[in-house]
């Protein structure tokens, strides 16, 4: 099969992934083989390829944005058949019993394994995945429109269970970044009935969320007209983080979307005052992505898209990279 595999990680100018001929996996006990049809670029990929996140496999295949058809079973698989639409998130499996999994926080599984980084992703046209890890996707979604779901959504969705806010109707949420996660959490909130307030350094991201409904849409250094609920930051700059402290209303939450980030500088107390909260997000559940997967169909979101074959996924990571991608990269295979 094609795939395009990362030997070394460095920076997306250099091109580190090759394409390669390397043999068709076959799936073990639980695994299902899904052939891929689309895989959505995700900024993680970006770290991963450049090395921000530590190596965890060598040589590896990145991508974990997957929808596919499932190809063959491997032993012990039910309720899933040949010829099946599944998607393939960033959580590839976890143990099942230590206590964060025991306590229904499969997200934070001392022992879990990730889709393009611990294990090998989409960037071919073929994967193997764990069979209880798959996702059916709504009908509704075609398949270039679903890939972006299966991460940039998904990560959204939880952002905004972390937020905190029971009321939507009337909540003034901000969006710091507005890529992939920031699209689609926009149409969430929007939904729920919030204002939502986004603050981005690219032109094309600010009028892509007035499209999107935004109540205003302006420069990241700026402060937005109101005092903010909460406050989601996708974008991995740390010196975000007290610029939107200093944007949220007295018992705001601030959610910080991404699994890397640059530096936070140092954080005067008063940022914090007022029984401001600052949260992290790490990975999801399948709880997560069953529920956002369901909320997206019934609320009508849809994703802006750009596509790529498969041999340009370098082109669209330096996209990625310079944030010239107007919503989300997708690989077609």
């Amino acid at each position: 099969m094609r795939a395009l595999v990362l030997d070394a990680p460095r920076p997306v100018v250099e091109r580190p992934l090759r394409l390669a001929e390397v043999p068709t996996p076959a799936p073990g006990p639980g695994q299902v083989l899904v052939r891929v049809r689309a895989c959505a670029v995700c900024r993680t990929d970006l770290h991963v390829v450049e090395g921000e996140l530590s190596r965890r496999r060598s040589p590896l295949i990145p991508g974990h944005q997957v929808v596919g058809e499932v190809a063959a079973l491997g032993p012990g698989v039910a309720g899933t058949a040949v010829g099946d639409r599944v998607g393939v998130a960033w959580l590839q499996r976890t143990c099942g019993t230590c206590r964060f999994c025991r306590a229904g926080r499969e997200n934070l599984c001392e022992a879990s394994d990730f889709t393009g980084w611990t294990v090998d992703g989409g960037f071919a046209q073929y994967m193997l995945a764990e069979a209880e890890f798959t996702y059916s996707l709504p009908a509704g979604f075609g398949d270039l429109d679903a890939a972006p779901l299966l991460c940039a959504g998904i990560i959204g969705y939880r952002c905004l269970a972390r937020t905190g806010l029971e009321i939507w109707t009337g909540a003034r949420l901000g969006i710091y970044g507005f890529g992939a996660a920031g699209h689609v959490a926009i149409q969430i909130a929007r939904a729920r009935g919030a204002e939502v307030y986004v603050c981005t350094r690219e032109a094309r991201h600010r009028d892509l969320a007035l499209e999107l409904g935004a109540a205003w849409s302006g420069d990241a250094t700026l402060r937005p007209p109101a005092l903010l609920d909460a406050s989601i930051v996708f974008a991995p700059v740390g010196e975000l983080v007290p610029l939107a402290l200093s944007h949220l209303d007295r018992g705001g939450t601030l959610v910080l979307g991404g699994i890397h980030m640059t530096e936070i500088p140092a954080l005067p107390y008063a940022l914090l005052y007022w029984e401001r909260t600052i949260r992290s997000v790490a990975n999801n559940t399948r709880a997560d992505g069953r529920a956002f997967l369901a909320e997206a169909a019934r609320t009508g979101v849809r994703t802006r898209i750009e596509t790529f074959p498969l041999e340009a996924a370098g082109d669209a990571l330096i996209r990625l990279k310079t944030d010239a991608i107007r919503g989300a990269a997708v690989l077609v295979l």
